[in-house]
């Protein structure tokens, strides 16, 4: 347990400090945006980039993570739906909401988890984790609001969009290809990236300080609570079991579990602003969950990594 509190410890340091920076406007409310857009857009692109296109395939068990990650989804997906058909008075706006709380995960605190864990090996493990995440998860949340969301009858148009734009899987398959072509980061590139890579992850975890909202709370329970539920208990659940079947063990198991029970993005913010989502209920998700991370991670770390 002294372990996982020391490689938390720096990473809600960092996040503190970001909240309290905001709450005592050290800087303008347009920095904190642009600080978010430069990371989203620029940091953490690149930081994929890099760590995935100088990683090989060979050798790593990435059919088995593969395939936690894919059944563990879907069942959480699986399991929110059901909820959603038993509560019925719910809105659409709302579910959206509740299904991004359960499904999209915080990468930022994915990859500096698994760094502090495992060093570098559990960076290169977590990115080649967060790859398959990022693809999957934004196709399933893209489809979510298509169907329930407020804009669900704008066509498939914004749906492709969202996903072919989206910088994350850009970054993904750019990195991916590097890889596999065996091109790899040619001359001086790798020295340019690691620049920002570096960056991408304070940066990161600075802006989900700053968006923290602990006053949004109040009122959301029930999303709260079932997308907690799912986030810290089901996909930790499913993902155990699924690894005990697949006999993944080490560095690439322990880097899947952290990234499955991650608490949800900050960016899901952004995505249900955009896309006809409850921004209350998200703002609420998204507090409580990067809260109840730092009790609830080291409790399912202490179970399943040991």
């Amino acid at each position: 347990m002294n372990a996982i509190g020391t490689a938390l410890a720096p990473i809600l340091v960092m996040i503190l400090l970001g909240y309290g920076l905001k709450r005592a406007r050290f800087l303008p409310e347009e920095a904190w945006a642009g600080m978010e857009k430069l990371t989203y857009f620029v940091l953490f692109p690149s930081l994929l980039i890099r760590t995935l296109s100088i990683q090989s395939l060979v050798g790593t068990p990435w059919p088995a993570m593969l395939l936690v990650v894919v059944g563990t989804l879907l069942m959480a997906v699986t399991v929110l739906i059901l909820w959603y058909r038993v509560r019925s008075s719910v809105s659409g706006a709302t579910f959206t909401s509740v299904f991004q709380g359960g499904v999209r995960f915080n990468t930022y605190i994915a990859l500096a988890v698994a760094e502090a864990f495992f060093g570098a090996d559990g960076l290169a493990m977590g990115a080649l984790a967060a790859g398959f995440m990022i693809v999957l998860i934004n196709l399933l949340c893209i489809s979510a609001f298509a169907i329930w969301g407020a804009k669900a009858s704008s066509g498939t148009k914004p749906f492709v969009r969202d996903v072919l734009g989206n910088p994350l899987i850009i970054a993904c398959a750019l990195g991916w290809f590097l890889s596999l072509s065996g091109i790899g980061l040619p001359g001086i590139t790798g020295d340019i990236l690691e620049i920002p890579s570096r960056a991408a992850l304070p940066l990161g975890l600075l802006a989900v300080g700053a968006a923290l909202r602990p006053e949004s709370v109040r009122g959301h329970i029930e999303s709260i609570a079932v997308s907690s539920l799912v986030q810290f208990g089901v996909k930790p659940l499913i993902a155990a079991l699924l690894i005990t079947g697949t006999a993944l063990t080490g560095v690439p198991a322990g880097a899947v579990v952290i990234a499955l029970m991650s608490p949800t993005a900050p960016s899901a913010y952004i995505l249900a602003r955009q896309l006809g989502g409850d921004t209350e209920a998200m703002a609420s998700i998204i507090t409580f969950q990067t809260l109840l991370a730092f009790l609830a991670m080291p409790v399912i770390a202490l179970i399943v990594l040991q």
